[in-house]
């Protein structure tokens, strides 16, 4: 019973730290409860803590809710809306994922459930509106990595579920590789949302069981564990695939201890200041410096930095490996790009035109990341 509790507050104490209001956190269920009209439900926890898979047990509960009597269709109906009638929602942009399934599967890590005609991939929330309107009948829908969409659908989500009494579920990643906010439609769900479920796993460092309620980003190199750097692109798609690349990252649910994220002071000491320069038109410490990280790493910021904080940790081989994949001038790049906004399109391609960058990567991720270029 203590370790019950100690959990708990421990839930208590992260929820509280993510800035939730005063929702009401809920226990493991048996069976999902579709009386309640309006719902606008979080499952939030790291990659791999089987959010999608609670979301395949709705749709499951729902079958089998939908062999019950009238009387029950009356008690989790509005009007001509059921919400034993659930759809299942996917990103466009996420569509690598669980490539091998069926398209109308609802998939995750250890199987699948088909959906036949109640699956929609769609691009933004006026895609979602689309789709309501096209399934008037449809009472829940379970919308995976809603933090992907535009901020829109949070109004869009809330405004359905007060008007029509429609249940909303999220199978989502709140936060971040970084342990950040996702972005800002992560913040408007945490405002729309009236429960939450939060869900860990544990850690997949190989020497620990503790739980783990961050995703972490690491690539792999010569069989080596290379963790993201903080500047990382925030959006890789496909990232449920075991990969072992110096490119495309794989990812683990790790806790405090073993969640290894070198280069975040770098950012804001270094690559940000860089970046506010370039944007006032001083171009050559930017451009120095990206030089270096591609071509002579040990003389960059970066390296620097990163011998500096880590040289002494326990875990000082695991920090410096975050310096061994590929693409590191291309990453810091983007981060000023595409989140920071302190790099043109133009300087971006004048930036990768002299030092021979890889355009194809950087086309490729700031489209992830909607910020397209073309060269």
């Amino acid at each position: 019973m203590n370790n019950i509790k100690k959990n708990t507050e421990e839930t208590s104490d992260f929820l509280k730290s993510l800035g939730f209001p005063s929702l009401e956190v809920l226990d493991t269920f048996t069976h999902f409860d579709f009386t309640l009209p309006g719902r606008r439900v979080l499952l939030i926890g790291p990659m791999g803590s089987g959010k999608t898979e609670f979301a395949a047990r709705v749709w499951r509960d729902a079958n089998i809710a939908q062999k019950k009597s009238d009387k029950v269709k009356k008690a989790t109906s509005y009007k001509n809306v059921d919400r034993r009638n659930v759809f299942f929602i996917r990103s466009q942009v996420d569509g690598d994922r669980f490539h091998d399934y069926p398209d109308d599967a609802l998939a995750f890590r250890s199987g699948y459930v088909r959906c036949g005609k109640n699956i929609a991939k769609i691009k933004d929330s006026f895609g979602l509106e689309k789709v309501i309107e096209d399934n008037p009948t449809v009472g829940t829908y379970i919308i995976d990595e809603a933090s992907f969409f535009d901020e829109r659908l949070a109004y869009v989500v809330r405004n359905n579920s007060l008007d029509k009494g429609i249940m909303f579920i999220f199978p989502t990643l709140i936060l971040n590789f970084r342990r950040d906010l996702f972005n800002s439609t992560a913040r408007l769900m945490l405002d729309v949302a009236t429960d939450v479920i939060p869900l860990t796993a544990y850690c997949e460092h190989p020497d620990c069981l503790d739980h783990a309620f961050f995703t972490y980003r690491y690539y792999k190199v010569d069989n080596k564990e290379c963790p993201a750097l903080y500047f990382d692109p925030l959006i890789i798609v496909g990232g449920d695939r075991v990969k072992s690349s110096s490119l495309e990252p794989d990812y683990e649910a790790r806790c405090d201890k073993h969640h290894f994220l070198p280069g975040k002071e770098y950012t804001y000491y270094h690559l940000k200041p860089l970046g506010e320069l370039a944007a006032r038109g001083e171009f050559g410490p930017l451009k120095e410096e990206l030089y270096n990280i591609k071509e002579n790493i040990e003389k960059s910021h970066l390296y620097i930095n990163i011998h500096s904080r880590y040289k002494s940790y326990e875990n000082a081989d695991v920090y410096y490996n975050s310096l061994l994949p590929d693409n590191i001038s291309e990453k810091a790049l983007l981060y000023l790009y595409c989140e920071q906004n302190l790099v043109s399109q133009e300087l971006l391609i004048e930036i990768a035109n002299e030092l021979n960058l890889d355009k194809k990567y950087l086309e490729k991720v700031a489209f992830d990341n909607r910020r397209p270029i073309n060269f």
